[in-house]
């Protein structure tokens, strides 16, 4: 069994994701943490260099390695619910749980959504992509989670 926590960035997913992987005696893995070792660089930095089409595309790769894991607790970035194919995935090898938190809440936590690599943040608001990806996040979780 696994867990996929999903949310926005600032949602909690690896805070409570490090918790919950813990209590059960799973091992967590964070995927933002994954694509950064990979390229040695920040996530912000990533995005920069790949442009957010090809993040993304690393991102989903990143998921769909995922195949044969069990026990563990997934904390994929906020925007991994634009990719079906991961999505599709992750539904199948996990339960997910959305993280949901008020917007407020969000920008709060987020600080400086640039510097934290937020996807979509250079065309649009913190706000407008946080209104576009809720109906996703509901669309994909077997449960919501009010944080």
């Amino acid at each position: 069994m696994n867990i996929t926590l999903i949310g926005m960035p600032g949602a909690g997913k690896t805070t409570l994701g490090k918790k919950i992987a813990r209590k059960l005696g799973f091992k967590f893995i964070d995927l933002d943490k994954k694509i950064e070792k990979k390229f040695k660089l920040r996530l912000s930095k990533i995005v920069d260099k790949l442009g957010e089409k090809k993040f993304l595309k690393e991102e989903e790769k990143a998921v769909l390695k995922l195949k044969r894991i069990n026990n563990c607790v997934l904390a994929p970035g906020g925007s991994i619910v634009y990719s079906v194919k991961a999505m599709n995935l992750l539904k199948r090898i996990s339960l997910v749980i959305f993280l949901r938190s008020s917007f407020a809440k969000i920008r709060r936590r987020v600080g400086d959504p640039v510097k934290r690599g937020v996807i979509g943040i250079k065309s649009k608001s913190l706000k407008k992509i946080y209104e576009e990806r809720l109906p996703l996040y509901k669309k994909y979780a077997d449960y919501i989670l009010e944080i």
